[in-house]
């Protein structure tokens, strides 16, 4: 696993759950305790949680925000990815954003054309609220104020009305199998439903997805038309989402 991405979950695993020892980090990241010692070293210095005797804890004055952590992490490969999805879509499209800070970032890059917008992300309904010509449709549910995000049976229910031509698809990581994964479980339901309601499914997976991690299955390589990412992600990966019929793009 990557430094970074083992980081971002650190952080996330440290922030949402609370005080963690290094033995129970290094078990659910799949690596030794050395690494992870290593981690909480680096972590501490940049101020983003606090070392304590066998693990670390949060910051005593830090509000747990996911979403503007998570949006600061490799953000220019984002950006790059971002600006490439954005290319893709033509003008009077409907086009499904998912959660997460890169489909934020093509939300950015959309601004200001002639479209139809649906998303489930609170995140993307602030950038586009004032963008007049994008015809924006949020979808209901249960908020999920962390991750901006809206859930349940409600936001699931709405896609089931819904036609898009492309959908631009966020993970928490990509197995080398080419598997999509999340780190949350309530979030599957409401992909999968928009995996279904897509003409064409796009995974934006910048290289920090890469190897994948997270506990639940959103869907395998056969339900992936294109997936945009960074030149230096996994090459084996990669191949294989190629063989199984999967266009790439590395930006």
């Amino acid at each position: 696993m990557l430094r970074d991405r083992r980081h971002e979950l650190i952080v996330r695993i440290v922030r949402t759950d609370g005080p963690a020892t290094i033995e129970v980090l290094a078990e659910r990241l799949g690596v030794s305790t050395a690494t992870v010692r290593r981690d909480l070293v680096q972590l501490a210095e940049q101020g983003l949680l606090r070392r304590v005797y066998g693990g670390a804890m949060p910051m005593d004055d830090q509000h747990d925000d996911p979403f503007v952590d998570v949006a600061a992490m490799r953000a220019a490969e984002k950006d790059k990815i971002a600006q490439r999805c954005a290319e893709m879509v033509k003008d009077g499209e409907t086009v499904l954003l998912d959660i997460g800070t890169t489909a934020h970032r093509v939300a950015h890059w959309l601004r200001g054309r002639s479209l139809t917008v649906v998303t489930s992300s609170l995140a993307v309904l602030e950038e586009l609220q004032d963008s007049e010509d994008i015809q924006l449709v949020l979808l209901g549910g249960m908020v999920r104020r962390d991750y901006r995000s809206l859930v349940g049976f409600l936001t699931e229910d709405n896609l089931r009305q819904v036609k898009a031509d492309r959908l631009f698809l966020g993970t928490s990581g990509v197995r080398p199998g080419g598997h999509v994964m999340d780190t949350t479980v309530v979030e599957v339901p409401v992909k999968r439903a928009m995996i279904a309601a897509s003409d064409q499914v796009v995974l934006v997976a910048d290289v920090g997805k890469f190897p994948g991690t997270g506990m639940a299955r959103v869907c395998g390589p056969e339900d992936l038309d294109v997936v945009v990412t960074n030149a230096a992600s996994d090459a084996a990966t990669l191949q294989t989402l190629r063989d199984s019929g999967v266009e790439v793009f590395e930006v």
